[in-house]
């Protein structure tokens, strides 16, 4: 994971304002983190993993689920944001490693979050 990249999106004025509130807290509470770690899984292999399957910047909600807001706040909500901040390639389909780089930024903002 590129520890640089928390200092890069906190200079972005647009990531930094996003935070979890009171609902997704007690929403990670009740479920804790694996389960919100299989969602991000989930949710990185359905809406971001084959560029084929979707329209890019339409895929993820800015709210309703902690991930949602914390692949906004990571730039890894779609694949144009993940060329940018994360040089990941937007024409093919993620690798594993790339899936799985996804879910640690999105866990780590979480988890960060919750500190």
């Amino acid at each position: 994971m590129d520890n640089n990249i928390f200092d890069k999106l906190a200079k972005s004025k647009f990531r930094k304002r996003f935070h979890l509130q009171q609902k997704e807290f007690e929403y990670i509470e009740k479920k804790g983190l694996d389960i919100i770690q299989s969602h991000a899984v989930d949710f990185v292999n359905k809406h971001l993993k084959d560029p084929s399957t979707f329209t890019d910047g339409k895929q993820t909600p800015m709210r309703n689920h902690p991930v949602f807001i914390a692949q906004h706040a990571t730039a890894t909500c779609c694949r144009d944001c993940l060329s940018k901040w994360h040089k990941i390639e937007p024409s093919h389909i993620l690798t594993e490693s790339e899936c799985n780089y996804i879910v640690n930024i999105i866990m780590q903002w979480i988890k960060n979050e919750i500190k």
